[in-house]
C-alpha cells in the first residue's frame, strides 16, 4: 500500500459526527430507482435542500458510507447519493462497468432528479467514475472532490500497479467468484485491513453490513467487473487527459496511504488542484476520520472561488496583484516546479509549468522543510517575497554551501543544476519564473518526496 510523503496541519473547526451501528444515510432521505438508458437501474437516495452535491461511493463499501458527510451536508445542500452500478441496491448487469459508461448513469440520475449543475465528491472507484462524469460534462461539475484512489492510466498509474498492496486489480474472473462465495467477509477484511491506519476501523458492525451487501446473487460478479474494466478506462482516460479539468478539485489523501500523491494524480489532469492531507488516516476515511474529512469537504465547497491557474485574467491577460491577492490554496499542493514536497503551496501567476511558454509560480514554503538536492529541466529566475530562504548548490544537502537570502533576495535555478534548500523558524514565499514545460529530478531518487512507499 502507499504511504504519505509530509502531513499537512490540522483544520482548526470540528464537525460532530454521529456513529450508528452501522453505516446509515438520514432516514429523511427519499429513494427511488432510475433507469440508466446504459442500460442499468441505479438505486439513488436524496434529501437536504440549497446547491446539489452527489456523492460517489468506492468498492468494498455502498452510498451509506457517506453517512457522517451527507448528515452534515444536508443542513443547507441537496445532498444526492447513488448506488454505483453493480453495488447496493444497483442493478447488476452483465457489461457497462467501464467508468465513462458509469458516468452517464450518473448523469442519468442527476437529470431525472431535475437537477443540472453539481458539486462532485468521490471516493476509490467513485473517483474514476468522477473524473469519467467532469471530463464528459466539465460544464455541469461546480467542483470536485477526488479521494484515496488512482485514475486509470493517470501517472504514476504504471508504478501503482506493480504495488503488492493492489493484488485486487487482478483478482476476478469466475475462478475468483467461487473462490469467495460464502467468504466475502474473508475477502474484504483483507482489503480493509491492507489499507487501514486504524486496524479497528471499519469496525465490526460495518463490516458486516458492507460484505452481505456484496454477498447478494451476483455482487461479486458485479464488484469484480469494477476491475475487469481498468484496462478499458485507462484508455479513456488518456484521451480524457488531453484536455484538462478547469472547475476546482481538491484532491484529497490518507495519511497512511495516498497522501500528496492524490493531487500528483490530478495535476495531470486539472489545472486548478487543490491538496489535502487526512493527518493518521488511511484509506477509509470516512470511517477513520470523518469528523476531519467532513469538515475538510465542507470548507471547501463553501468557500470563496478558487483562483484558477489561467495566465492572466481580462482580455488581454492583465494581472496586477498586491502580495495579501496571492490566492493561495487551502492546503500545500506542490505542483510542478515546486520540488513536490507536501506542505508547500503553490499558486501560478501567469502560463502553465507544464507547458511549452513563460511561466511564474508562488510558493510558500513552510517552516522547517528541507528539500534534497534536485534540478529542473529550464533555466529558472526567483526572488524572495518574505522569510529567509536558505538555497545552496551541489549534488547533496551541504549546510555549509547554503546562502541565507531575506526578503528581496535574487537567485537563479540554471537548466539542468543541482541545488537544494531548507526554510528556519518562519514561512518563505519566493517568486519563481521560467520557460515550461518545467520538470523536477531529484539527485537520489529514494529523497523524491512524489514517489510511492510500501508500508514498512
Amino acid at each position: 500500500m502507499l504511504r504519505r510523503f509530509l502531513a499537512v496541519a490540522l483544520f482548526a473547526t470540528v464537525v460532530t459526527v454521529s456513529h450508528a451501528a452501522q453505516p446509515s444515510l438520514p432516514s429523511s432521505f427519499q429513494a427511488k430507482t432510475i433507469h440508466s438508458p446504459e442500460g442499468a437501474d441505479i438505486f439513488v437516495r436524496w434529501g437536504g435542500r440549497g446547491p446539489v452535491v452527489v456523492l460517489l461511493h468506492g468498492y468494498a463499501e455502498n452510498s451509506d458510507s457517506w453517512a457522517p458527510l451527507a448528515e452534515d451536508l444536508m443542513r443547507d445542500h441537496t445532498v444526492v447519493v447513488p448506488d454505483l452500478r453493480g453495488i447496493g441496491r444497483s442493478s447488476k448487469p452483465e457489461a457497462g462497468y467501464d467508468k465513462k459508461t458509469q458516468a452517464k448513469d450518473i448523469r442519468a440520475v442527476v437529470t431525472a432528479l431535475g437537477y443540472d449543475k453539481t458539486f462532485v465528491v468521490a471516493h476509490e472507484i467513485g473517483n474514476m467514475v468522477a473524473y469519467a462524469y467532469a471530463a464528459i460534462y466539465p460544464d455541469r461539475v461546480e467542483r470536485l472532490v477526488v479521494m484515496d484512489a488512482p485514475i486509470p492510466g493517470i501517472e504514476p498509474w504504471s508504478q501503482i500497479l506493480l504495488t503488492p498492496g493492489v493484488w485486487h486489480f487482478n483478482f476476478h474472473g469466475p475462478d475468483a467468484e467461487r473462490l469467495v462465495q460464502g467468504r466475502e467477509r474473508i475477502y474484504f477484511d483483507r482489503i480493509w485491513n491492507d489499507f487501514t491506519g486504524d486496524p479497528s476501523k471499519p469496525d465490526e458492525a460495518t463490516r458486516n453490513f458492507f460484505a452481505a451487501t456484496y454477498a447478494q446473487p451476483g455482487g461479486m460478479r458485479a464488484g469484480f467487473a469494477q476491475f475487469t474494466a481498468f484496462s478499458q478506462d485507462a484508455a479513456d482516460n488518456k484521451v480524457f487527459e488531453h484536455v484538462k479539468l478547469t472547475m476546482p478539485v481538491l484532491a484529497v489523501g490518507g495519511e497512511k496511504s495516498f497522501g500528496p500523491l492524490q493531487s500528483v494524480i490530478m495535476r495531470h489532469v486539472a489545472t486548478n488542484v487543490q491538496e489535502a492531507v487526512v493527518p493518521g488516516s488511511g484509506h477509509w476515511l470516512m470511517e477513520e476520520r470523518p469528523a476531519y474529512t467532513v469538515n475538510l469537504i465542507r470548507n471547501f465547497l463553501d468557500s470563496p472561488e478558487v483562483a484558477a491557474s489561467e495566465s492572466g485574467s481580462g482580455e488581454y491577460g492583465e494581472k496586477r496583484l498586491t502580495p495579501a491577492e496571492y490566492a493561495f490554496p487551502l492546503q500545500g499542493n506542490p505542483g510542478t516546479g515546486s520540488s513536490g514536497v507536501g506542505g508547500i503551496e503553490t499558486v501560478v501567476l501567469k502560463g502553465d509549468p507544464d507547458q511549452a511558454g513563460l511561466y511564474t509560480i508562488m510558493l510558500r514554503v513552510p517552516a522547517h522543510t528541507r528539500i534534497a538536492a534536485h534540478a529542473h529541466r529550464d533555466d529558472r529566475v526567483a526572488t524572495v517575497i518574505s522569510g529567509t530562504w536558505h538555497i545552496g548548490y551541489g549534488d547533496r544537502f551541504e549546510e555549509a554551501k547554503m546562502k541565507a537570502l531575506p526578503p528581496g533576495s535574487f537567485y537563479t535555478e540554471p537548466s539542468g543544476r543541482n541545488h537544494f534548500a531548507e526554510t528556519g523558524d518562519d514561512d518563505v514565499v519566493v517568486q519563481i519564473t521560467g520557460f515550461g514545460p518545467s520538470s523536477t529530478e531529484y539527485v537520489d531518487p529514494a529523497q523524491d518526496p512524489r514517489r510511492p512507499r510500501k508500508s514498512e
